[in-house]
């Protein structure tokens, strides 16, 4: 493995199998998940099986990720109507939830669902009820007045609800859809949590380029300008919330501010704007800043203090996480030096206990091997090419057109440095760039030419 700051060793392919391994011996062989009740889904530890070292490497613990969405998606958990996924199931057979949803869970379920097998196989319903929970129930109406923008996500929605005029847990749940149509909905949390929100831009802007949804995209898009505008304190910095467009006092903190990040370089991966990414760029300096260099850090000076991932990344992993794609993105190798840095300071107890640090042993899968970058650049960016690039294995798509390549290179963005030329040599489908580490083979114009598989 590649060396980071400080000469700690990153994990090895082998050692990212091991750990695997070791969530996969937690599994349920019965009822799929891990462990008994109450049985929560763990969305961090799904998406470091779903890493593709881990499915080359340890596919039977990949396996592990498979059958656990699989069965949380066939039982009470999921909500047929809507298509959110509850908060946890008080039983080992996953029934019984406890019916609060929140954003947290289902933006990360959403990544799962469309990184599964079943999805590859063409089964795309559990990604569009989530997306569909999302943006029917956790979005919220834009602000009045001066903040006169649709609306974030709200952090979560209640368990009960009033039913015959009765506080009900659960009740609502009952009922079909028609059912429902006469009921008042349960309460959704009016917070919206800047790094939260983070989660379902990125989630939402990754399923909407994959699944030709360009209102998931707007909707991602419309969050982010919320929270970039609204989540903000007199001085400009961003804070952890707001409710009603009222900035909290309490400052963003590093999860926040690398979740965030991460979610708006999926959107500039899914729109083509440059904008976007400088953006992200800018909230990870702002994230430096708050809490010190991670170079420094894994050198023992000024160290960071993070816990470990739970059901969300913790604040190392999450900014490690959006400084790699700050990377794969050409931003520069410092953004990889950070990210490696992160990684390393926390290997030795993320191996020890997988479980506890999945997120941060995601990002380490993704720096264990040379990344695939595919650079499709086209007049219109939605025909059979872009297609083609989407659906392959690769760490990082983008589908530009000439002038959005010019604006990313212009932007710092060494990826895309001469990749504006007009692809009127490929046809109207223009051309894509498959590249292994920032080195590209010649450019393709057919679609077949773009390997599924790494």
């Amino acid at each position: 493995a590649d060396a980071a700051a400080g000469d700690a060793p990153l994990p090895s392919a082998a050692a990212l199998a091991e750990a695997a391994r070791g969530i996969a011996a937690r599994e349920d062989a019965v009822h799929g998940g891990f462990g008994g009740a109450p049985k929560f889904p763990v969305a961090t530890a799904l998406r470091f099986l779903q890493q593709p070292v881990v499915r080359r490497e340890a596919p039977d613990a990949a396996g592990a990720a498979e059958r656990a969405l699989r069965a949380m998606s066939d039982s009470p958990l999921r909500d047929p109507v809507d298509g959110g996924f509850f908060r946890y199931a008080t039983q080992r057979d996953w029934s019984v939830p406890h019916y609060e949803r929140m954003l947290t869970d289902n933006a990360q379920l959403l990544d799962v669902a469309r990184c599964s097998d079943a999805f590859a196989a063409g089964d795309e319903s559990v990604a569009r009820g989530i997306a569909r929970f999302l943006l029917d129930v956790l979005r919220r109406p834009g602000a009045a007045g001066e903040h006169a923008l649709s609306g974030g996500f709200g952090a979560a929605q209640d368990s009960e609800s009033w039913i015959d005029g009765l506080r009900s847990e659960g009740g609502y749940y009952a009922f079909d859809a028609a059912g429902r149509a006469g009921l008042e909905r349960p309460a959704v949390d009016a917070k919206v949590v800047t790094g939260w929100n983070g989660l379902a831009i990125g989630a939402l802007a990754r399923a909407g380029a994959r699944m030709a949804e360009p209102t998931w995209i707007e909707a991602a898009a419309e969050a982010a300008r919320f929270v970039l505008r609204v989540n903000r304190d007199a001085d400009g910095r961003l804070v952890r919330t707001s409710t009603d467009g009222r900035a909290a006092a309490a400052v963003a903190t590093r999860a926040d501010l690398g979740l965030l990040a991460d979610g708006l370089f999926a959107l500039a991966l899914a729109t083509g704007e440059a904008e976007w990414a400088a953006t992200a760029r800018t909230v990870l300096s702002e994230a430096v800043s708050l809490g010190g260099d991670p170079v420094l850090s894994a050198r023992g000076i000024g160290g960071t203090g993070d816990d470990s991932d739970g059901d969300l990344p913790s604040g190392a992993s999450a900014l490690a996480a959006a400084e790699r794609t700050a990377w794969l993105l050409g931003a520069g190798e410092e953004h990889r030096a950070r990210a490696e840095a992160q990684v390393a300071e926390r290997a030795g107890r993320a191996l020890a206990q997988p479980f506890a640090h999945s997120a941060t042993l995601a990002v380490a899968a993704g720096l264990a091997e040379p990344p695939r970058q595919i650079v499709v650049v086209a007049d219109a960016p939605d025909g059979p090419l872009a297609r083609a690039a989407r659906a392959a294995d690769a760490d990082l798509v983008a589908v530009v057109t000439p002038a959005q390549a010019r604006a990313f290179a212009e932007a710092g963005f060494a990826l895309f440095d001469g990749k504006a030329a007009s692809p009127d040599a490929g046809g109207a489908g223009g051309v894509a760039f498959d590249c292994r580490s920032f080195v590209c083979r010649l450019p393709v114009s057919d679609p077949s030419a773009i390997a599924r598989t790494r």
